[in-house]
């Protein structure tokens, strides 16, 4: 894995033009930060998930923009049931809440909405958004807008290794023919690229349990920005220092 640290004092070259040419294919972001935002202005952690979904759609358009294919936005782990009820079930209004106001701007902008994640545990009025929006966006063919809502890769991982295993004893799997590519296709993001970049906001170093498998030669980028304060300029900087790199793949060039 490689990883990008966002400098303090941007290099002299940090605004040249970006290269079109090379731009990442797939963007994930983990989205942090929204909770301290909140408490830096004396205000209850949930303002700063509200002052968060405004960041998802100035990253949405930048990214579309920028000709980027898929945005994975880390919404809510597998982990985050933990926090207290209050928080869990603002979040869980949040989907709902962002795409009743944006989800026609989606469309128009040929926007394919996706969730990736387990749907059991999660309420209907959450499920019945995303339901409504990639319905109505199925057949769009720009940017991949997808949503990891109740996602952990630990467990993704787990739950492939199991359907691995089940095949193999039902005798419709051969172990000895089992690689990387046909493991991948277990997964839940088995119709996606890995990510060429990773972003992640609040001055955070850690994956926390989001796509360890596909990140195996992902850049990472860290920013000391917190993600309500996150924009279209923050995120074209992600994207020149991720130009900035030869990808080896383990190899040589």
């Amino acid at each position: 894995m490689a990883w990008l640290w966002k400098k303090s004092k941007p290099e002299a070259n940090a605004l040249s033009p970006l290269d079109r040419d090379n731009i990442p294919q797939h963007v994930a972001v983990i989205m942090d930060g929204n909770g301290r935002w909140a408490k830096q202005r004396g205000l209850p952690r949930v303002a700063g998930h509200h002052a968060g979904m405004k960041a998802v759609k100035r990253i949405t358009i930048a990214a579309d923009e920028l000709g980027v294919k898929t945005l994975t936005m880390y919404a809510f782990s597998t982990e985050n049931w933990t926090r207290p009820r209050e928080e869990v079930d603002y979040l869980m209004r949040l989907p709902s809440e962002f795409l009743a106001i944006e989800l026609q701007e989606l469309i128009e902008k040929n926007v394919q909405v996706r969730m990736t994640g387990w749907r059991e545990g999660l309420p209907a009025h959450t499920l019945a958004a995303l339901d409504q929006a990639e319905a109505d966006t199925r057949h769009n063919t720009g940017l991949i807008l997808n949503f990891a809502l109740n996602y952990g890769s630990r467990r993704e991982i787990l739950e492939a290794v199991k359907t691995v295993a089940r095949e193999a004893e039902a005798g419709t799997l051969d172990l000895d023919k089992l690689d990387e590519e046909t493991f991948t296709k277990k997964l839940l993001t088995a119709d996606l690229p890995d990510p060429d970049l990773l972003i992640r906001t609040s001055g955070e170093i850690r994956l926390s349990n989001f796509m360890l498998w596909q990140s195996a030669y992902t850049e990472f980028w860290f920013s000391n920005r917190y993600w309500p304060d996150f924009g279209k300029e923050d995120f074209e900087e992600a994207v020149r220092e991720y130009q900035r790199r030869t990808r080896r793949y383990g190899g040589l060039k």
